[in-house]
């Protein structure tokens, strides 16, 4: 290796070491000194003793790694630079990807429904098919975030599914080789009686416009409007306020309160569509899906039917770091505007109606319709 490339790799490794005793240096101040000390007596010591060098920043990111962990919160990650990008490009609502809604169902991992037109759709992948492995990992290992982390990646490359289907004795494996996929998170159809049905995946930053084009669609007076929230994991906080904005003439849409700073409260402005309006939620209705929800709830303009949702009433920050990594941290929790902390106690539906889950049949939806058909709303 040339010497001056030693010498940047060098300063490169050396630079990274100090910053951490940096950070070392500077939470000493502010936290207990034995226990930070003893956190660079480790760095010394792995770096003087450990029976193989180690590489110093691959110290500090294993320093930042457990202190993340440390906080004991499930939706404070430090991403790594590759699985940052595949985050925010997930944000933006494109990426990688084979294009299905997956979701929990029993503890299996459970194929919602692949979007139309992708390359899950084409390769035969159902509603209902049970994912039992994404390439060689067990889905029962993982988290719901990680799982679909797995199926995303470069375009191009292809990702192996092992599932399981009713019918079927032995499991399926199915090869399906990623393209980038722009997430139709909003799509919509017309029903009979003119009552409106739009689907919401999740909350991206266009999805506000994307459903104001989808009921622009509807030609015909509306006489009511389902909006599917089932399955919804959230997404972004301003998508949801913008959602919202739709069905609320006026006042507080959700209230956020920070620790570090002044407390923000969204409101509606005064236009709204004043359709009669049915939201359908369950268990999986998490985060931004739950601001649309409460909202809704607290504001007395639509009527609750499902199932109680997931309950996270958390906000996260991301924050790009130096390396190409990102911290996705909790920095805030938010309040329905009646000030209901929803977190880890989810919002009750106005009327309780359970999902069998067999795929088939929809009882929920039923429900949905016979309210509106009847104008009991």
């Amino acid at each position: 290796m040339p010497r001056n490339q030693t010498a940047r790799w060098f300063f490169l490794g050396m630079g990274a070491f100090l910053f951490g005793i940096l950070i070392v240096s500077s939470l000493l101040v502010f936290t207990n000194f034995k226990q930070l000390g003893n956190l660079a007596q480790v760095v010394r010591l792995v770096r003087a003793e450990y029976v193989q060098t180690v590489d110093s920043g691959r110290l500090v990111e294993g320093a930042i790694r457990g202190l993340v962990e440390s906080l004991e919160d499930p939706y404070s990650i430090y991403l790594e630079p590759e699985t940052f990008e595949l985050f925010m490009e997930q944000v933006k609502g494109s990426f990688g990807g084979i294009g299905i809604l997956v979701g929990y169902r029993n503890n299996d991992l459970t194929v919602v429904r692949p979007f139309e037109d992708t390359p899950a759709a084409e390769a035969g992948i159902r509603a209902g098919d049970v994912i039992l492995a994404v390439d060689d990992k067990d889905t029962q290992e993982l988290d719901l975030e990680t799982a679909v982390m797995l199926m995303r990646g470069e375009v191009g490359s292809e990702v192996r599914l092992t599932i399981r289907r009713d019918g079927h004795s032995e499991p399926l494996v199915f090869e399906v080789m990623r393209r980038q996929i722009q997430v139709p998170t909003v799509e919509g159809e017309l029903l009979e009686g003119n009552i409106g049905y739009v689907v919401i995946s999740q909350f991206a930053e266009n999805t506000g416009n994307e459903l104001v084009y989808v009921l622009n669609r509807f030609e015909r007076e509306l006489r009511g409007l389902v909006l599917d929230l089932r399955d919804n994991p959230g997404g972004d906080l301003i998508a949801a306020v913008d959602v919202a904005d739709l069905f609320i003439g006026e006042g507080p849409i959700v209230q956020v309160n920070y620790r570090s700073h002044q407390d923000e409260t969204y409101t509606a402005d005064k236009r709204q569509l004043g359709i009669p309006l049915v939201i359908l939620v369950n268990q999986n209705s998490a985060s931004a899906s739950e601001i649309v929800a409460g909202a809704v709830k607290d504001a007395g303009v639509g009527i609750l039917v499902g199932a109680k949702t997931y309950g996270k009433g958390v906000v996260q920050n991301v924050f790009p770091l130096n390396n190409g990594a990102g911290l996705k941290l909790t920095t805030a929790r938010y309040l329905t505007p009646s000030g209901h902390d929803l977190h880890q106690k989810g919002i009750e539906p106005h009327i309780v109606v359970e999902d069998p889950g067999d795929f088939e049949t929809d009882p929920q939806l039923d429900k949905a319709l016979e309210l509106l058909k009847a104008g009991n709303w």
